[in-house]
């Protein structure tokens, strides 16, 4: 009797080992996934492809790439410029490790999907076409990694967990910070009742989107625009200004974040792009993760002068700027902690983390880097890959901390408080609001 293994199993076996030793902070209930037929490659390599090739693939691409158990052998995007970038740098980068490899590119990320050889992909496109791709990339059987916010709307990522589930795939979601050894430490304090019973959060991110104002510009020989514009109301492909596609400067790098980000219509504005960060934060320490609250209160309805978010357990969710920069404030009957990228504050020091209670650590930063576990944001993908586990930030949880950003712009817009159920993700009694849970798309377009 022959057994048949597939290159997951392989996957899987190879790393059985070293995934049992890693220490993972608390999550939503993990999910094992089955896993699928595909054939292994004799090297153990994980093949991976990009899809989205601007800024932000490119600083994941050289995290990725230095990873010994994986290959990237393919990217795509609809501008020439960045699909000759990725190329060139990715082709050098395994020229100097003396890797004989060339990494293909593409235009069409539906080329890219059929190849039957690539496991996982990176999708780091704007966010109005990841839920499109994601979706695709899941029914192609590809495992994946999909940059924060999830999704551009609230039912594409209730659509996207159906596909990622029905499909048996890993999706890592790009909310690092979930990685970051402050933030464990910070979720650790408050899961734990070190600071009691909480009572109120501070959240800042930064504004939500603003109307729509740039010049319309010819569109380069080089984009295709159409694509780009993707789903998105035919109205779009008559406004392309340049900074939302940036051009590469004489560095290599993008002139700046792709605008579309910061205009209603396009993005979110900081609420999505930095609240996927620091609200997500807050969802993880309150235990609400694959949950969120019962009420929007816009600022001129809030006691904090910010939007705020009420939970069922009593706490609020306050997004102020409260002088620290994007970064978190939580308080609890037993006192406080602030917690942002590389610092750490508390008002009693043994909320501090380990490495910063020796007092010639400074007050002010996070000395060492020695707090309860480091594990790579990659690395946790990687793992889930191998065991068909659940990664540190599943779909579901990037769904919902993606939902508490969208429904917070709808307050914004709406300006009247807002009653949400977490458990059907439906406004109460308010069809208005509700209508703004997603758009018509485009056709031909379709959200399959």
């Amino acid at each position: 009797m022959s057994t048949k293994f597939s290159r997951l199993d392989f996957l899987r076996m190879s790393a059985a080992g070293a995934a049992s030793t890693l220490i993972f902070p608390t999550m939503t209930k993990e999910a094992i996934v089955p896993n699928d037929t595909k054939k292994i490659d004799v090297n153990n390599l994980i093949n991976i492809g990009f899809i989205g090739l601007g800024q932000q693939a490119m600083h994941l691409m050289d995290g990725f790439i230095r990873l010994p158990e994986v290959r990237v052998v393919a990217g795509c995007d609809v501008y020439d410029i960045k699909r000759n970038r990725f190329e060139k740098w990715a082709n050098n980068y395994y020229a100097e490790q003396g890797i004989k490899h060339k990494v293909d590119m593409y235009i069409r990320f539906e080329e890219l999907l059929a190849r039957e050889d690539i496991d996982a992909v990176v999708i780091a496109t704007p966010d109005h076409q990841h839920a499109r791709i994601a979706i695709a990339a899941a029914k192609a059987g590809k495992d994946i990694y999909l940059e924060k916010p999830l999704t551009f709307t609230v039912y594409e990522g209730q659509r996207l967990i159906e596909a990622v589930r029905a499909n048996n795939r890993i999706l890592q979601t790009g909310s690092m910070q979930r990685s970051y050894d402050e933030f464990i430490h910070a979720a650790n304090i408050v899961r734990e009742g070190k600071l009691g019973k909480i009572s109120t959060m501070y959240a800042f991110a930064g504004e939500g989107p603003k109307p729509y104002t740039l010049p319309k510009q010819e569109v380069p020989a080089g984009l295709d625009w159409e694509r780009w514009v993707g789903p998105l109301p035919a109205e779009w492909l008559n406004k392309y200004n340049h900074t939302l596609n940036p051009l590469i400067n004489d560095k290599g790098r993008d002139e700046c974040w792709g605008a579309w980000r910061w205009y209603q219509g396009l993005g979110g504005g900081y609420t999505t792009d930095w609240g996927a960060h620091m609200f997500d934060i807050a969802q993880w320490c309150l235990d609400k993760d694959g949950s969120g609250p019962v009420e929007v209160l816009p600022p001129d309805f809030s006691p904090y002068g910010g939007l705020t978010y009420r939970y069922d357990n009593g706490v609020d969710l306050a997004h102020v700027n409260y002088g620290w920069g994007q970064s978190l404030q939580i308080f609890g009957e037993k006192g406080w902690i602030k917690v942002r990228r590389g610092k750490f504050e508390a008002s009693d020091p043994s909320f501090l983390p380990a490495a910063q209670q020796d007092a010639n650590a400074g007050a002010n930063s996070v000395a060492g880097r020695t707090f309860e576990t480091n594990v790579s944001h990659y690395q946790s993908w990687f793992d889930g890959i191998r065991s068909r586990r659940d990664p540190n930030t599943p779909v579901e949880v990037g769904h919902s901390s993606c939902t508490l950003c969208n429904i917070g712009n709808i307050g914004y817009e709406l300006n009247r408080p807002l009653k949400w159920n977490p458990a059907i993700e439906k406004f109460m009694d308010d069809e208005e609001a509700n209508s703004k849970l997603h758009y018509e798309y485009r056709a031909p377009y379709k959200l399959e």
